[in-house]
């Protein structure tokens, strides 16, 4: 008898467990350029997002084939070739306005904290809620229910970026950064919501003003049409609004059935491990969510501002208390905007508008820097951009 092939003896185990292999199947594993079986999600649902207003791109048509095939070429040469990593993400654009969005594909069977996840976005993106200045949550411009999956819905959200990148040139532009994570989560707070995972992943900003032409999901230095560098402004020049993302963590809660209050919760595990409360020897003991999320934010500011550049020192009293162990000993968030509010004040104009320099940078680095950023400097002075590039 004739030995099996290997990937027909992978195609009979995998019919086994997940059924019969389908034709998209059977391109996906023959063609292994193509697209990832995560990705396969969004080609299957292409015609019904175009038909709901939403664009994917040429790489998840369904008639779709590689453009790079005969031409000897890699697929990194092209826009097309660019795999998406994070499968239950993905961009688009919407027809009606040529708008980039984010999608975020939710499966409420799976989670209770997917339910509640799309609750306290619809919670924050209506009124009166979504227009409060103070609210820094990427609000959710539409939830679309999947047609053939009743337990999935996509949640439509801005295209956003890390908040770090690009790197912030003047302290006028980490100050205007504070003050809108500060108020961002007194927004929350106030509206008893605990964010739980306030932590660096999770807070982004809406830089599409910064970037004339965009950039890739897939590499954000290069250009959403892959044709070069991603080009870019400064915070000084074109200031940006910072948001909240992901509450898949998040609580919402009722201070008039809470138990008690604040209310006390087991721990929960976020992007940020470090928080004494997380601690192996404290995981079963209940905490104030509300003073994690103080601890989280401050530890934000110290990880990505007082320990990777110089000069922040400004800031080290205010960020040593809200990382305090113990978490009864934090400031609650008003404290934290009004002490801020007064170390903002202090700061003097010719600080705002230095140019913040890493602690890893090189001194030869930073002469380099120097004569563009006085030249730059005076062009703002003169045009009389403000020093902190507030909204």
């Amino acid at each position: 008898m004739a030995s099996t092939a290997p990937h027909d003896r992978l195609a009979a185990r995998m019919a086994a467990v997940f059924g019969p292999e389908t034709e998209e199947d059977r391109l996906v594993r023959e063609n292994p350029d193509t697209v990832s079986w995560g990705e396969t999600w969004w080609r299957k649902h292409y015609e019904w997002l175009l038909q709901s207003g939403y664009k994917l791109r040429p790489r998840y048509a369904p008639n779709w084939r590689p453009p790079w095939i005969g031409t000897g070429k890699s697929p990194d040469d092209f826009e097309e070739g660019q795999s998406n990593d994070d499968v239950i993400i993905m961009d688009a654009t919407r027809t009606s306005d040529g708008t980039v969005v984010m999608f975020k594909q939710l499966d409420l069977s799976t989670r209770r904290t997917s339910l509640l996840e799309v609750k306290i976005n619809e919670y924050l993106s209506s009124n009166p809620q979504a227009s409060d200045p103070r609210n820094h949550t990427a609000q959710v411009s539409e939830v679309l229910q999947v047609p053939d999956e009743a337990t999935k819905k996509i949640l439509v959200m801005p295209f956003l970026r890390p908040f770090d990148d690009p790197h912030f040139q003047t302290f006028g532009e980490a100050i205007a950064f504070f003050t809108q994570i500060f108020e961002g989560l007194q927004f929350l707070h106030e509206h008893n919501i605990a964010h739980r995972d306030c932590t660096r992943n999770n807070v982004m900003m809406d830089a599409t003003h910064l970037y004339p032409d965009l950039w890739h999901p897939s590499d954000i230095h290069r250009r959403r049409d892959w044709k070069g560098k991603a080009k870019h402004y400064t915070r000084t020049e074109r200031p940006v609004k910072y948001y909240f993302i992901d509450y898949g963590l998040s609580e919402l809660y009722n201070r008039d059935t809470a138990r008690t209050w604040p209310p006390l919760e087991l721990p929960v595990h976020g992007g940020d491990k470090s928080a004494p409360e997380n601690q192996e020897k404290n995981c079963n003991t209940p905490c104030n969510p509300f003073a994690t999320d103080i601890y989280y934010i401050g530890n934000l500011v110290r990880e990505n501002f007082i320990q990777k550049y110089h000069g922040f020192s400004f800031m080290r009293g205010l960020i040593d208390d809200m990382i305090q162990d113990d978490p009864s000993k934090r400031p609650k968030i008003h404290e934290v905007v009004a002490r801020y509010a007064k170390i903002r004040k202090s700061v003097y104009p010719w600080q705002l508008r230095a140019r913040t320099i890493r602690k890893k940078e090189w001194k030869i680095v930073s002469l380099w820097r120097l004569p563009r950023h006085v030249v730059r400097t005076a062009l703002f002075i003169a045009t009389r951009k403000p020093a902190i590039p507030d909204l």
